[in-house]
């Protein structure tokens, strides 16, 4: 079994610290400072208001704890945990100045990260029983995409390249510039160290038989129907992975699954995900 996923701890501190400064401007928390005794406590409650998947724990925990490391931020749940509407995901106690400054970078980080992880679910459930996998792509906000693909994988998703730097992918344009898919397949390999896959997309059956017959390793079947990925998986007879994209929603993704590729990967999961919605509410005693 694969462990859970994980992201490094600095990585989430510099990002919310950023969201800090931004939130707190020049003078704090106004709001909190002039109707708040300085020394008043509380205890909040961090709840989801409808079904979904968690993802983001760390970064409120940080949001909290950089605000005001006296605070006790409990959480009771795991990010990739489903939750249903009203469950209670966290409390945090202390300093009711810092709970109230910190809480909506904890929000704003919470709920897009856990939207993105229910969306990747939702696609991740409509192909059960296959052999396929869910992925993401490039498609994601500008400095938030170790964290957009952390939360793919807490929806049980599996993640595409980071950038450009760690996986060649030949793309149309590529091949137009370069003569031909067999021609850029075989400049990769030799420009490439042989630790960096190859991958290639075509959008037809003749480019597919030849990106085989130079041994791509990767092969993306882009905007293909179910007949012609079906095809496809046929005459590739396990020799590559084979990976469907183009048109991926709700309605066409258990069909294209069930052809028998490896990957299906769309960008709607970073980049089309609602956000989850979650609250934070001063518990009353």
């Amino acid at each position: 079994m694969a462990f859970p996923p994980s992201l490094p701890q600095l990585l989430i501190d510099d990002a919310v610290r950023a969201a800090l400064l931004e939130d707190l401007g020049r003078a704090g928390d106004i709001t909190s400072n002039a109707t708040l005794p300085e020394t008043v406590t509380a205890t909040a409650v961090l709840s989801s208001r409808e079904t979904g998947t968690i993802c983001g724990m760390g970064f409120a925990k940080s949001a909290f704890l950089q605000v005001d490391p006296s605070l006790k931020f409990t959480a009771l749940v795991k990010d990739g945990s489903r939750v249903e509407r009203g469950d209670v995901i966290a409390r945090v106690d202390g300093n009711a100045r810092a709970i109230l400054s910190g809480e909506r970078v904890a929000l704003n980080f919470l709920m897009h990260l856990s939207g993105i992880a229910s969306f990747t679910a939702r696609f991740v459930n409509l192909i059960e029983g296959t052999d396929a996998r869910v992925c993401d792509t490039r498609k994601t906000i500008p400095g938030m995409r170790a964290f957009a693909k952390y939360a793919v994988k807490c929806g049980g998703g599996a993640n595409h390249r980071f950038g450009l730097d760690d996986a060649i992918l030949i793309k149309d344009n590529h091949i137009a510039v370069a003569g031909g898919v067999a021609k850029a397949i075989l400049a990769a390999r030799a420009y490439a160290g042989h630790l960096v896959k190859i991958e290639v997309e075509v959008d037809g059956l003749e480019q597919f038989e030849e990106a085989l017959s130079v041994r791509a390793d990767v092969i993306l079947l882009d905007n293909m129907g179910p007949e012609l990925l079906e095809k496809a998986v046929k005459i590739n007879s396990g020799r590559a992975t084979l990976e469907a994209s183009g048109g991926i929603d709700f309605a066409s993704i258990r069909a294209v699954a069930e052809t028998g590729v490896d990957y299906i990967s769309t960008s709607k999961i970073t980049m089309a995900a609602p956000t989850l919605d979650i609250g934070l509410d001063i518990e009353i005693a």
